[in-house]
């Protein structure tokens, strides 16, 4: 960015029209980043495997491929993919994260789906560690709890497996690309 493409302001009250008219241009610019940023997201989650049998990126790949073999439609596969992107930068809230990175580009079930699976995961160890493993319970009702709760059970909970034959990334890369695409 040169000098011309700086705004003149030092405070937001005094921007001009010319002022916000280049920051929406520049702005553009991550819309175009967003795959590129979110990838770095799931790629973090390489290595570390946190005492599982596989990394997270590994749960990932794993967790997307149950959902597209049980015949989920695009969308909640992708949202399957990307659930955990939170977790190395929030670790105690990586489903407000990765919520609220999809929202713009996700049906609004598929959001509440992924803003609550912390919760509905903790179904099956919260317990161990202290909790309350019906905390999910506060949602019964909730048009979105039967989906969550399976999304857990039948694809989240049970990816932890190295010997599942998971499918690699680039099977869910297109979908990837085509959901992150869709205009906010």
């Amino acid at each position: 960015m040169t000098m011309s493409e700086t705004v003149a302001f030092t405070r937001m009250d005094e921007g001009t029209y010319e002022d916000y008219q280049l920051l929406e241009r520049l702005y553009k610019k991550l819309d175009h980043e967003l795959v590129g940023n979110v990838l770095r997201l799931l790629n973090a989650l390489k290595g570390d495997k946190l005492g599982y049998k596989i990394d997270r990126y590994d749960h990932s790949l794993q967790s997307a491929t149950r959902a597209l073999r049980d015949g989920a439609d695009e969308e909640l596969v992708v949202v399957t993919l990307l659930h955990d992107i939170g977790d190395t930068v929030a670790p105690h809230n990586h489903s407000d994260l990765a919520a609220a990175v999809l929202q713009p580009y996700i049906s609004a079930d598929n959001h509440w789906l992924v803003q609550h699976h912390g919760i509905f995961q903790g179904y099956y160890y919260f317990h161990h560690c202290g909790g309350d493993r019906f905390a999910r319970e506060r949602y019964r009702g909730h048009p979105m709890f039967e989906r969550t709760a399976e999304f857990c059970e039948k694809w989240d909970q049970r990816s932890f497996d190295p010997n599942y034959d998971t499918l690699p990334f680039e099977a869910f890369e297109p979908m990837m690309r085509r959901v992150l695409a869709r205009p906010p």
